[in-house]
């Protein structure tokens, strides 16, 4: 684990899955975890579909609720689109900005991805905003490359801890149930935490957190979480269970 670093945090995100029926996984988590002193932060990121039901479900709890993207207007004539406002009167506190799925399916460029943190600020939401590198970056050595030319286009004027996470996520990793050696995730968390001291300064680069996301499961957490500048991780499919979820949350003691 991270030591003197910032509090950790764990970040569910369900992507495009979850009905109704879901719910049935919260009311699971949170029966297991009553009465649970928690060794870390912890935040749900359900469909939008789910957002105000999840957060109502939540809300005796020390689990937070966020949500999976936001548009960069407050309002206006964006059908299918959801604002940061709106996100925050469904019981929203984060948002997961920027996601490669985001980047890759809907092109979204790094000047996007940061038109949508200074929405999520505006909210008073905290901006969770991903960064990584394609299978094809890594081969050719552009690893480093690539996350600074993303975070410094992503990351708008104004960011600090208590508004803003950051993710690293190599695209080659999301659900492919293959993850990066300690020395390569290690290697750009440092870049990053470096990137950050250079702009925001070193105390405020040491309080922001920095996660890792990309098949981490319960198995391979602990290894993971013992990387030195990881503060967590955003979790995708094993977020879906609450028996998997809460086997990477166990992983910060006491929880």
């Amino acid at each position: 684990m991270a030591v003197n670093g910032p509090r950790p945090i764990i970040i569910g995100n369900w992507k495009m899955n979850g009905t109704s029926e879901s719910l049935g996984e919260i009311r699971l988590m949170t029966g297991m975890l009553d009465g649970v002193e928690l060794g870390c932060d912890v935040v749900v990121c359900p469909p939008a579909t789910l957002i105000r039901q999840v957060h109502e479900m939540l809300s005796e709890s020390k689990i937070g609720t966020g949500g999976q993207d936001c548009h960069p207007e407050p309002n206006g004539a964006f059908t299918g689109d959801i604002s940061a406002e709106m996100l925050r009167d469904a019981g929203a506190r984060y948002v997961i900005l920027g996601h490669s799925e985001r980047r890759h399916y809907h092109d979204e460029s790094d000047a996007l991805v940061r038109r949508k943190a200074e929405a999520a600020h505006r909210a008073g939401l905290v901006a969770i905003i991903c960064v990584g590198e394609t299978e094809l970056e890594r081969g050719a050595g552009d690893t480093l490359d690539v996350v600074s030319r993303q975070l410094a286009g992503s990351v708008p004027k104004g960011s600090g801890a208590e508004n803003t996470i950051i993710a690293y996520e190599p695209v080659w990793a999301i659900g492919s149930g293959v993850t990066p050696t300690s020395d390569e995730i290690g290697e750009v968390h440092r870049a990053v935490r470096h990137w950050l001291a250079e702009r925001l300064g070193d105390e405020a680069a040491r309080a922001m957190r920095i996660l890792y996301g990309g098949s981490v499961k319960s198995t391979n957490a602990a290894d993971i979480f013992a990387i030195p500048d990881v503060d967590g991780s955003l979790v995708g499919q094993a977020s879906l269970k609450a028996k998997d979820f809460l086997g990477i949350i166990g992983q910060f003691a006491p929880c």
